[in-house]
C-alpha cells in the first residue's frame, strides 16, 4: 500500500500547499452568498415554518461549496497530469487501477469536507444553527463528497483539455447544484419544474444534508440517501472500468 499512501499524500499536499486559493477562496464566495442573499431575503421568504430564511440558506451552501470543491479537485488534478504529461510516472509506478480511484476520490472528498467545514464555521458568527440529526448531516456530506470527487475523475478522464474540462463544470456541474434547491425549497416551484428537480441528483444531496440540520426536508432522508448511494455506485463501477482499461490515460 506504499504506492497508494504516496498518491493519496501527493494529492493531498497538492491543494493544501496553496490552501488561500483552494480552500479560503471558495469559503468567502460562500459567505458572500449569505450575506447578500441573507440580507435581501430575510423576512421575505421562508421555506420552512418557523426556520429563518438565512439558516435555511446556511446548509444548502455547506453542501454546494463541498459538492463543486470535491468535483474541482479531482478533475483538475488529473487533467493537469494528462497536460504535463507526468501522468506517466503514476501510471508506471506499482500503484493498480482500485488504488488511484481511491486516493484521487479520498483527497477530493478531504478538499470538499474541508471547504464545508470552513463555511459551517464563519456562518455561524452569523446565524444560529443547531443540529437535529448530526448522522443523517454527516452522512450525506460523506456521500456527496465521494460522488463528486468521483464523477471528477470522469470529467478528468474524459477531458483532453482544460476548455472541455470547464465546460463539464459549467454546463453540469454549476447548473446541477445551482438548481438542486439551495436558495429555495422546491415546493415552491411549479409542478413540472418540480418534479424535474426530482431528477437531480443534487437536490438529494442538499435536501437530506439539510434535514440533518432541521429534521425537515422536502424528500424523505432515507429515500434520499439510497439515490446517492445509488448513483455513488453507478459512478464508481464505471470509473473503475475505464481506469482499468486506461481509457484516455494510456496513449
Amino acid at each position: 500500500m506504499s504506492g497508494f499512501r504516496a498518491l493519496l499524500a501527493k494529492e493531498l499536499l497538492r491543494f493544501w500547499k496553496v490552501s488561500v486559493q483552494t480552500i479560503a477562496a471558495p469559503v468567502l464566495t460562500a459567505v458572500l452568498y449569505l450575506v447578500i442573499f441573507g440580507h435581501a431575503l430575510e423576512g421575505r421568504a421562508q421555506a420552512f415554518p418557523g426556520v429563518p430564511y438565512t439558516s435555511f440558506l446556511v446548509p444548502g451552501l455547506v453542501m454546494m461549496s463541498l459538492l463543486q470543491n470535491a468535483f474541482a479537485n479531482s478533475s483538475s488534478s488529473l487533467i493537469q497530469s494528462k497536460m504535463s504529461g507526468n501522468l506517466v510516472f503514476i501510471l508506471l509506478a506499482p500503484i493498480s487501477y482500485a488504488e488511484f480511484f481511491a486516493a484521487y476520490v479520498l483527497a477530493a472528498a478531504a478538499r470538499g469536507a474541508l471547504v464545508g467545514a470552513g463555511v459551517l464555521a464563519v456562518s455561524v458568527a452569523f446565524v444560529d444553527l443547531r443540529l437535529a440529526a448530526p448522522a443523517w448531516a454527516l452522512a450525506f456530506a460523506l456521500l456527496g463528497a465521494g460522488l463528486l470527487g468521483v464523477l471528477g475523475l470522469l470529467a478528468g478522464m474524459w477531458a483532453e483539455k482544460i476548455d472541455q474540462l470547464a465546460l463539464f463544470q459549467n454546463f453540469v456541474i454549476l447548473p446541477a447544484s445551482m438548481l438542486s434547491g439551495v436558495f429555495y425549497s422546491i415546493h415552491s416551484l411549479p409542478d413540472f419544474w418540480r418534479r424535474l428537480s426530482h431528477a437531480n441528483p443534487f437536490f438529494y444531496m442538499i435536501d437530506g444534508f439539510r434535514y440533518g440540520f432541521f429534521g425537515v426536508s422536502d424528500v424523505a432522508p432515507g429515500l434520499s440517501a439510497a439515490v446517492v448511494a445509488a448513483s455513488l455506485f453507478v459512478v464508481s463501477f464505471v470509473s473503475l472500468a475505464l481506469l482499468k482499461a486506461g481509457y484516455k490515460l494510456r496513449h
